[in-house]
């Protein structure tokens, strides 16, 4: 299965556990996980994070959709998109992305946290989709309202993170929102 982005600067592809190099490439840095509870990770962990995401593809039923992302034309993994069915009896999910620093500032977040939303809502015929950010992390914010979802609210002390306790502004959107944006 592959996801190609309407603007085909990126697509999504299953992980292969040969992209744990590229995703270490991002995931032992600093900034891109300072509003993260996990990393900076060693090569071990991210490693063991590449084994844990394709071994959930086998998973009955299935609740984990974890994709590399990768610009149009390459293969290396740039960074990750996930999205999480949180109930399959309520049609719900949760998309949740990271790119390379490289990456960043050039709309490609946009461009992937959009495809999540597209392959929840037609392939997995979800209802509604959420994401939650670091109210500090004023891109992923972006993103998420350039793709449509709607402020919910913040969600106090949600996880306790490097620099203590992190708040979560919870967004979404449904399905019908989406096929009208």
């Amino acid at each position: 299965m592959q996801l190609l982005s309407d603007r085909s600067r990126v697509f999504l592809r299953p992980l292969v556990f040969d992209d744990w190099p590229d995703v270490h490439a991002y995931a032992s840095r600093p900034e891109v996980c300072r509003f993260q509870v996990w990393g900076p990770n060693t090569p071990e962990q991210s490693r063991a994070f590449v084994e844990l995401a394709i071994a959930s593809a086998s998973e009955e039923p299935r609740t984990r959709y974890a994709f590399a992302v990768a610009l149009a034309g390459a293969h290396r993994a740039i960074g990750v998109g996930e999205l999480h069915v949180r109930s399959h009896a309520f049609r719900s999910g949760e998309i949740s992305y990271v790119l390379h620093p490289d990456c960043w500032g050039r709309g490609l977040g946009t461009e992937v946290a959009g495809l999540l939303l597209r392959f929840g809502f037609e392939d997995l015929r979800l209802h509604r989709i959420y994401a939650t950010c670091d109210p500090r992390n004023a891109a992923s914010i972006r993103v998420l309202q350039k793709i449509g979802m709607v402020y919910e609210g913040c969600m106090r002390h949600t996880l306790l993170i490097r620099d203590g306790w992190r708040d979560s502004d919870l967004y979404s959107i449904l399905d019908h929102e989406w096929k009208t944006s």
